[in-house]
């Protein structure tokens, strides 16, 4: 079952690549600097991942005006993912969670994704976007089933601005 609205985020530490190279980011200990937008995508260099990740890139600065920082998670491996941000340049921070901890704890992992095309990789996260309150609580949560279904960024954009 994924994490409901009003819910304490499950706590995580992922690994980022930073200018200096590897980086652990853990939420607890971001939580309550800004609200935080968790952005969990099935895998890099995919269209609809692809699509979506370039897109709050070109309007990170709405986020930011909104006091949110956005996060973006997928299990690719931080080297990856890395490759896929200066390829396409995806600025937002991206988050490696090689081992599927972080989509287990939030429930959103695929059994099979994608068996009908031959992807049987259990672990993927589903497309998902979980907004985060300076306390810790999810204000906004989402979870799609299909994995070509963007996240409702319009209603993401309302619901933080009535935020602190």
């Amino acid at each position: 079952m994924s994490i409901k609205v009003g819910d304490q985020a499950p706590d995580f530490s992922l690994v980022g690549l930073g200018e200096g190279g590897p980086e652990v980011v853990t939420l607890s200990e971001i939580t309550g600097e800004q609200n935080i937008l968790l952005l969990f995508v099935p895998m890099a260099f995919t269209g609809v991942c692809t699509q979506e990740f370039c897109e709050i890139s070109a309007g990170l600065g709405a986020y930011s005006d909104l006091n949110c920082k956005v996060l973006g998670i997928s299990g690719d491996n931080p080297f990856a993912q890395a490759a896929w941000a200066e390829k396409e340049g995806i600025s937002l921070k991206l988050l490696s969670d090689y081992d599927h901890k972080a989509t287990e704890a939030y429930g959103i992992a695929y059994d099979q994704f994608l068996p009908e095309k031959n992807l049987i990789m259990g672990g993927v996260p589903k497309r998902s976007a979980f907004l985060i309150d300076r306390a810790g609580v999810v204000q906004y949560a989402q979870v799609n089933e299909s994995p070509g279904d963007l996240p409702d960024f319009e209603a993401i954009k309302a619901k933080l601005g009535g935020l602190s």
